[in-house]
């Protein structure tokens, strides 16, 4: 029985493409993919006479009759940015994929918060200063039911904040309020791993200016919090053997 493949695209590096999320591409007959994101050289895998649509412009039900017109006579690859598993509204086309007895398989990627931390060299977990990485995005037009309060005050853990860099008013002034300092690091990471990743480097108080002058406005990450120091405070049982044994 044919299958709906959801397979992730990574952060912007075609190279980061997952070897089985190739090889789905470069086989398949239907390919539905998120939008400007993907990147066109891992469309390009996909053969010739392959139909390849953007459901940019598509509402869920017509992603959902995308689905059941095609699955009759072939798989579909459907093709998200980053990992699927994070801010990609899976969980609503596998609800519909259940309710219609279609089977599906989910082939992560790398999402865009760990690919700007190996093109930056950074560590989420420093011995001594965090061992807690939070994932999240600061509430704006899309409700998020973990208040920006309750992330902060988390305050010895590492933030990345996704689908916000037009609220970093909103990262100071509650930041401000917890305590956090003016000195603060807070990086901004613009299409991370893309050949045109810009990165601002900056702290809680001058970094929305700095954004603002860099005309950065989507597509980017926060990195927020002492962590981005990359200072353990205190040394790692990993590799803290005693010498001559």
């Amino acid at each position: 029985m044919n299958k709906v493949l959801f397979i992730g695209a990574g952060p912007g590096d075609p190279k980061l493409v997952t070897v089985k999320a190739r090889e789905i591409l470069e086989s398949a007959n239907v390919v539905l993919y998120t939008g400007s994101l993907v990147p066109r050289e891992v469309l390009s895998w996909a053969p010739e006479g392959c139909l390849i649509e953007s459901s940019e412009d598509m509402s869920y039900q017509e992603i959902f009759d995308f689905i059941e017109k095609h699955i009759e006579k072939s798989d579909v690859v459907r093709v998200h940015t980053g990992d699927p598993s994070i801010y990609s509204t899976i969980a609503k086309q596998i609800k519909f994929l259940n309710e219609k007895n279609i089977p599906y398989e989910v082939v992560p990627g790398v999402t865009a918060a760990f690919g700007a931390a190996a093109s930056l060299g950074v560590e989420y977990t420093i011995p001594g200063v965090s061992q807690t990485l939070i994932l999240s995005r600061i509430e704006g037009k899309t409700p998020n039911p973990e208040s920006l309060e309750n992330i902060l005050a988390c305050k010895h853990s590492s933030k990345v904040f996704y689908l916000s860099v037009s609220l970093l008013d909103d990262l100071y002034n509650t930041a401000k309020k917890f305590g956090y300092s003016d000195d603060t690091p807070c990086w901004v990471v613009e299409k991370a791993t893309w050949p045109e990743q810009r990165v601002i480097k900056g702290t809680l108080s001058n970094i929305h200016e700095m954004v603002r002058e860099a005309g950065i406005k989507r597509t980017a990450l926060i990195l927020f919090g002492d962590y981005l120091y990359q200072e353990e405070k205190e040394e790692s049982h990993l590799y803290n053997v005693p010498s001559g044994k």
